[in-house]
């Protein structure tokens, strides 16, 4: 072979190699099974997905005061002490009008404030027109469309922004560049706000043909400089690119890529994120980026949001969708911000779609945390929010460092432990009609599971270090034993069960053998029951012990090679939707929004060993 060739091909394979190493990238072999709602995804240790609004069309007092089904594209920051959540709404479906932007907010992530509108709707001029389409507005509302929600300035102040645009009819489309504009007002410390302004006009739209003031008239010198501010930061406003005019100055990359997300390298570099996974790096601050973005090699994503960011403890986080549909919610990690390595479940249920609408995909979505300068939560933790079905909103809490798995057995006994830190290790699901939380009773601290929801459970889960042979004992109290249903399932790391016990309503205490049921006991309401399962994956038999004497000796319903976790839910594992289900779901369910009697579970501790 020529000398020349040879000392040629190894500077190629450094290009290459470089050219390869210098984007973000998948490299993990794990990969999800959209045929379950988690994906058969192993969960990342200690998240709390927890419910912010409950949407509910029957009862508006029970939601946010209008009864609006359609909610949506929720975005996070957290100042003064506080979270705040804003989302846009609609009535019933996707870019059919009136629209409006709700904000709540949170002192600990857990309990929220009822949603209030902080951009109202708005009367789109009657005559209104758009070049290229044949409607008139006539007594037509915007909907609301914003990939931003937040900017915190240099000078702590709060700016909340929202944007308007319109639909002449329902295949018209409010991002096409020919909305009206964008709108801020300032969250000030007490909670109050300040008066609505246009930040930002679409072509056709100024001060003389809007509702609203424009922002420099503001008397407030420290409001207007804010604007300024966050007009001149190209990563904010690379985030209106869909909204605004095709050739907005202000918008530095204007090919159509959507929802912009970006973290910076510690050597100074901006990676930015895209629906699609496509990704690029800007070398400015965002000024300028390479003419054209790539899809994030080895990432899966389609057209839902990815979200990225630096951790606490100088790792990397994404959160999407790593599918095709828009479930699950996983992370994956990287330690230098581009190579990710592993993926790991934040969420993994989809409950029932209960109002229909334009465009309400399944599944948990549209994915935002909290950007930089927009503030850091005292816990350290990774926050994000995010909408399922376009529907209801919710929130996560992960725990960072994020662990993979259990390296300790579990030993919990709650009347000894911290309310407040006693569900660090829990993964919990918790709605707003079934919540999961620690709450004092006349025994002690115990953590309870609540269900009033016709639709949805609540469930918490506890992983323990992956075994063949393990001895699971937990005590717990059924408030009643005439309605609600808790099942008790040990699980391995892809979600798969094998052995299941069922508090059900007819007050008998049973297990799953295969298709059918064994009878255990009858229980009592308001009677703690102390209950071992010893299992041996191998031979597939285990046996149930409650208080002190052997209930049970049984094969598991399902064969798997390990177990690694114990789950309780107040509710039937779900199935629906699949990759199957018709994507527009065209009926309501009945009574949505009407609760239940509700059912109550104490659980009052947890332990988990090796077996002989």
């Amino acid at each position: 072979m020529n000398g020349k060739l040879l000392h040629i091909i190894p500077l190629l394979l450094l290009a290459i190699t470089s050219k390869a190493q210098d984007t973000v990238r998948y490299t993990g072999q794990t990969r999800v099974n959209i045929d379950y709602h988690h994906g058969q995804l192993s969960p990342a240790m200690g998240v709390h997905n927890i419910q912010v609004l409950r949407a509910n069309r029957e009862h508006p007092e029970m939601a946010e005061g209008a009864g609006w089904t359609y909610n949506h594209a929720p975005m996070l920051a957290y100042w003064n002490n506080k979270f705040y959540l804003e989302y846009l709404s609609d009535s019933i479906g996707e870019h059919i009008p009136p629209g409006q932007t709700l904000l709540t907010t949170s002192k600990d992530g857990y309990s929220w404030t009822k949603p209030e509108v902080i951009f109202p709707r708005y009367k789109i001029p009657d005559g209104t027109t758009k070049e290229g389409h044949p409607g008139v507005a006539h007594n037509l509302y915007a909907v609301m469309h914003q990939r931003m929600g937040f900017y915190t300035s240099k000078k702590k102040r709060l700016l909340a922004l929202a944007f308007y645009g319109f639909c002449l009819d329902i295949d018209d489309d409010p991002n096409d560049g020919k909305g009206i504009g964008r709108v801020v007002r300032e969250i000030l410390p007490d909670g109050s706000y300040g008066p609505v302004y246009f930040i930002h006009y679409n072509p056709a739209w100024n001060a003389k043909n809007t509702s609203y003031p424009y922002y420099t008239s503001s008397k407030d010198k420290g409001f207007v400089e804010a604007c300024n501010e966050l007009l001149a930061d190209p990563l904010v406003t690379q985030q209106w690119n869909e909204e605004s005019d095709r050739n907005d100055p202000l918008i530095p990359l204007k090919k159509q890529y959507k929802a912009l997300s970006y973290y910076h390298l510690p050597d100074g570099r901006v990676v930015g994120l895209w629906k699609n996974a496509l990704t690029a790096i800007s070398k400015d601050e965002g000024k300028t980026w390479p003419e054209s973005a790539v899809r994030a090699p080895g990432f899966v994503n389609a057209n839902a949001k990815i979200w990225g960011q630096r951790t606490a403890d100088g790792r990397y986080a994404t959160v999407y969708n790593p599918s095709e549909y828009r479930w699950p919610l996983a992370i994956s990690l990287s330690d230098n911000g581009l190579e990710y390595t592993n993926m790991l479940l934040v969420h993994g249920e989809i409950s029932p779609l209960r109002y229909h609408g334009n465009f309400k995909d399944y599944g948990p979505q549209y994915i935002r945390g909290i950007t930089e300068k927009n503030g850091t939560p005292p816990d350290g933790d990774l926050w994000v929010t995010y909408s399922m079905s376009k529907e209801d909103i919710w929130v996560s809490r992960v725990k960072v460092p994020v662990m993979e798995k259990a390296t300790e057995q579990v030993n919990d006994v709650f009347k000894e432990m911290r309310p407040d830190t006693a569900l660090n290790l829990w993964n919990i699901y918790s709605p707003c009609w079934a919540p999961v939380k620690m709450e004092q009773t006349p025994d002690g601290s115990a953590l309870v599971l609540k269900d009033k929801d016709r639709y949805d459970y609540a469930k918490a889960e506890h992983l323990f270090p992956e075994t063949q042979r393990a001895a699971v004992e937990f005590s717990i109290t059924p408030a009643q034993n005439n309605k609600g249903l808790l099942h008790v399932e040990l699980q391995d790391a892809k979600g798969s069960g094998c052995v299941r016990l069922m508090f059900e309503p007819d007050g008998v205490l049973r297990a799953k053998a295969g298709a059918k049921f064994k009878n255990i006991m009858k229980y009592e309401a308001g009677t703690t029951y102390n209950i071992r399962i010893t299992l041996n994956t191998y031979t597939r038999f285990y046996t149930v012990n409650i208080n002190g004497k052997d209930a049970l000796n049984q094969l598991t319903f399902a064969p798997v090679r390990n177990v690694s976790r114990i789950v309780f839910r107040t509710g039937m594992p779900r199935h629906e939707p699949n990759a199957d289900t018709p994507a527009a779901q065209t009926y309501d369910l009945p009574n949505a929004g009407e609760p239940e009697d509700e059912a109550v579970f104490y659980i009052r501790s947890l332990k988990t060993a090796a077996a002989n």
